[in-house]
């Protein structure tokens, strides 16, 4: 049974072997932020096992802020006290970014649903904890991080894009040019990359090709906990989509977007297909019929 919400896997091999053919592939495989993770570095060896063992310490430095997974973690601390004081870099970072997709997707997107979860888990009314659903209630900067009474927020639609983000970074920083880096997201530069698109309910979708960019996919019935999707509208409705898939400059973007792309209407994905940095989107409704934008 597939239980992940991703469901963007490799295909095959890169496109454009022959400009592979030079060089030394260094790869690893692991798990973190709740999805199996994977790093593939064409390169010098002598680059790329330093480059790899950078990116896997800045894989851990993210779970231990925003894993659910980790009593330890900051976002734990935080969804359990409701302040956090002097948070990290990343914190901030990632709290920005939440807060221009909550603008720019009218609310769809909003880390604070994390309470529905809660009450799905627990059986308590939903009515009850989407009162404490509104991400316009939390404070951030950099004194602190605040929550109101009742609020918890899970980073389950972003996080995972920013790491991929951040560990791709660093790759190309370390002069890497031919890389593909898998962390729930996917982003590839180099030669071009043959992915397949599946749906839990419709099975093989198609292809499609990444270069020089992140895709991210959301299937909101890939996850269930007793009957329901694992997105949720922040305040109520069932998800319109069956699948969101988005290609974009930022895998941070493309996450998040995909996410909330699930609760939208066909109008607010146009509108957003031409926002700078987005390059695709594809979804598919209930019936299995597929959009690209």
């Amino acid at each position: 049974m597939i239980s992940r919400r991703r469901f963007l896997a490799i295909s095959c091999a890169a496109l454009g072997a022959p400009a592979r053919a030079a060089g030394f592939t260094t790869r690893w495989h692991g798990r973190a932020l709740g999805a199996d993770v994977s790093v593939v570095i064409r390169g010098p060896a002598e680059m790329a096992e330093p480059a790899l063992a950078e990116a896997r310490r800045l894989i851990a430095r993210i779970e231990a802020l925003f894993s659910l997974y980790d009593p330890e973690s900051r976002l734990v601390t935080l969804n359990r006290t409701g302040h956090l004081a002097a948070p990290p870099p990343d914190m901030l970072a990632l709290f920005a970014a939440s807060d221009a997709v909550h603008a720019a997707t009218g609310g769809l997107f909003d880390p604070t649903v994390q309470v529905l979860w809660q009450a799905l888990a627990t059986g308590a009314p939903l009515e009850q904890a989407r009162a404490h659903v509104d991400w316009s209630r939390v404070a951030f900067g950099p004194a602190g991080l605040h929550l109101s009474p009742g609020q918890q927020l899970s980073f389950n639609g972003i996080a995972q894009g920013y790491a991929t983000d951040l560990v791709s970074d660093a790759l190309r920083r370390a002069g890497l040019r031919d890389i593909h880096v898998n962390i729930g997201e996917h982003a590839a530069f180099g030669p071009a990359r043959r992915l397949g698109l599946s749906d839990p309910a419709h099975g093989h979708l198609g292809h499609l090709t990444l270069q020089d960019g992140a895709v991210a996919t959301s299937s909101p019935g890939a996850t269930r906990l007793n009957g329901s999707g694992h997105i949720f509208g922040p305040t109520g409705g069932a998800p319109r989509w069956s699948t969101v898939s988005v290609t974009a400059t930022r895998a941070t973007e493309a996450d998040a977007l995909s996410t909330a792309l699930c609760l939208a209407p066909l109008s607010l994905m146009e509108e957003l297909r031409v926002r700078p940095g987005v390059r695709r989107i594809i979804a598919v409704d209930h019936t299995g019929d597929l959009i690209t934008l």
